[in-house]
């Protein structure tokens, strides 16, 4: 009986043991994976990650709850500056057809001309103009056209960091600020009989961006 309960647990051991040689050949850890984080990153063109980012906005219905949204389709870049921050930019471009606040009929009147309108104006885009330190953070300032207006903008900026790997480097960036609706001539709602409005006119933009650079491939070398 001895003898088969240690032939048993032997067997058991070397099961365990060729199993996590092969859980390990296969799938590297996480310090093989990545190679290291920090609040630094390399200097170049970050471009948007759209499955890992978020381009979303709230807006206040009938002075209750905000009602969030957000923009399905969208690109963007980061063009990062490491030595000077302050010399680094952000553009993004997202489509406003791309709407969605999760019930489709809502979606589909914020497409018309009583918000978006869509078909005149496919795009909406944010552009820099300048990059500040501002405590812990930065503050970003740059023109929001919107329904084909063109206003100034500042975003308080939060960089999260930077993780390399051996396929790039990736960064994560938060940021929210407020604009006046009414500024991009959407003036749809009415007030209620007691005073409060239908639609708040302050309507919060929130982005939670990872962008990433990827590292070129070595040139092949020629004879």
């Amino acid at each position: 009986m001895k003898r088969i309960l240690a032939l048993g647990v032997l067997a058991v051991a070397a099961v365990y043991a060729y199993v996590g040689i092969g859980v390990s050949a296969i799938e590297p850890t996480i310090t093989e994976r990545f190679i290291g984080a920090a609040q630094t990153g390399d200097s170049g063109a970050y471009n948007f990650d759209k499955a890992h980012s978020f381009i979303g906005f709230k807006v206040k219905h009938m002075g209750l709850i905000e009602v969030p949204g957000f923009f399905r389709d969208f690109t963007g870049t980061v063009n990062y500056d490491a030595k000077d921050v302050t010399k680094s930019s952000v553009e993004f471009t997202a489509k406003t057809t791309s709407v969605d606040t999760g019930v489709a009929p809502r979606d589909r009147h914020l497409r018309t001309a009583d918000f978006f309108d869509v078909e005149k104006f496919p795009d909406l885009t944010f552009k820099s103009t300048k990059v500040e330190k501002k405590g812990k953070g930065l503050m970003v300032t740059g023109d929001l056209t919107l329904r084909g207006v063109t206003k100034s903008i500042s975003f308080p900026v939060q960089i999260a960091g930077f993780l390399g790997s051996e396929r790039g480097t990736r960064m994560g960036v938060t940021g929210e600020t407020s604009i006046n609706r009414r500024d991009y001539g959407v003036n749809y709602g009415k007030n209620l009989p007691n005073g409060t409005a239908e639609l708040s006119d302050d309507v919060k933009i929130t982005l939670q961006i990872e962008a990433n650079m990827s590292k070129q491939p070595a040139a092949a070398k020629t004879e």
